[in-house]
């Protein structure tokens, strides 16, 4: 029988936009491009946990 966990923590979605330059404070940039990548600390170590009980 497999071990049991819970992890409590957050999952969210992080967008990533290319830009030229950092923006200055207040100052509004264009963006180009956009990605979206899995995150949140809660639901990367329910992964790297389920990793982990794989082998």
């Amino acid at each position: 029988m497999s071990p049991t966990l819970l992890v409590v923590g957050s999952t969210n979605v992080d967008l990533f936009a290319q830009v030229r330059a950092h923006p200055a404070p207040g100052e509004t940039v264009l963006g180009t491009g956009g990605t979206r990548a899995a995150g949140g600390k809660g639901a990367n170590q329910a992964l790297a946990a389920a990793l982990q009980a794989r082998g």
